[in-house]
């Protein structure tokens, strides 16, 4: 039990110190282009654009996810199993009951989202449902639920708001320096701009990767939590093996939504290289498989 609290943790305290990395990134390119055009109002105008923007998408965001995978909503009769499952698994987390959805493809899969506890939905796969045993499927559906629980789809509002404040700083400091409508440019001048280009075109990359880290711990943590919810890490482990492992392809897959399954539904991304890692929606399902089974409950 203490092992599995260390490493949730852990994991949230990592997540955390990112999200202040991620604000320090935001105020430094903030002042930066601020300073060199003697001009407050853009960062305050990239701001509000980028909050209401984001907001709106995370209001709506669960009504176009279900669109894109063309998920179907299923009541209790469809499939009693299933549902009894996630009420037990709700019950021991204390969280309302989602909605449940299904998604008629052959890879065992699955996600969660909503804007929060009350509003919140779980979709798995077909495949899913017929290629697992009940323990496994209780793992998959613990995670998600511990997705939930643990505020992962605000966090990711959160990230979202700043990664599109930093991109759009950086978008609006290289159109200005392009047409040459900065402040006069003596020498003085010349290594700042020199220097706000550079880092106009690393501030995005940066929060990208932070961005992208951020999803990736809480994936371990959500593992984490989920097996504290079900008290049997070997399932969820076993679960992330077949999934890994099932050789069809999720059609309704893409770039956009990739970051929401429990692993990823694009196939052949699996590479141990560190360059690569940096880049992937999800921690490698072999470093997830070796946490869980290190785990004492």
């Amino acid at each position: 039990m203490a092992t599995l609290y260390t490493q949730a943790e852990s994991n949230s305290r990592k997540t955390w110190l990112l999200v202040t990395g991620f604000l320090i990134l935001i105020i430094f390119v903030g002042w930066l282009f601020s300073y060199y055009f003697q001009n407050q109002g853009i960062l305050i105008f990239a701001v509000i654009f980028s909050i209401l923007t984001s907001f709106f998408s995370y209001w709506y965001s669960d009504k176009v996810i279900l669109a894109l995978t063309k998920a179907k909503p299923i009541e209790k009769k469809d499939n009693p199993e299933l549902y009894r499952i996630v009420e037990n698994l709700c019950i021991t987390a204390g969280l309302p009951l989602p909605k449940i959805y299904i998604l008629e493809e052959t890879q065992p899969n699955a996600f969660a989202t909503g804007r929060n506890k009350n509003h919140a939905v779980i979709a798995v796969t077909r495949g899913l449902l017929e290629k697992l045993e009940r323990p496994e499927l209780e793992g998959v559906i613990a995670h998600e639920l511990s997705h939930i629980g643990n505020k992962d789809m605000l966090l990711q509002t959160i990230i979202v708001i700043l990664a599109g404040i930093v991109a759009m700083l950086s978008n609006f400091f290289l159109r200005i320096s392009y047409f040459g409508s900065g402040r006069r440019r003596d020498s003085g001048s010349s290594i700042l701009i020199i220097g706000g280009i550079i880092a106009a075109i690393l501030a995005p990359i940066a929060a990208t990767l932070i961005r992208l880290a951020i999803s990736r711990k809480r994936e371990f943590l959500a593992d984490a939590s989920g097996s504290l919810l079900t008290r049997y890490p070997e399932g969820l482990a076993r679960a992330l093996e077949k999934i890994s492992n099932d050789p069809h392809p999720l059609r309704v897959a893409n770039d956009s939504t990739n970051h929401l399954y429990i692993a990823s539904p694009l196939r052949g991304e699996e590479k141990t290289s560190w360059f690569h890692k940096l880049f992937m929606t999800h921690p490698p399902v072999k470093e997830r498989i070796k946490a869980l089974r290190e785990m004492q409950i």
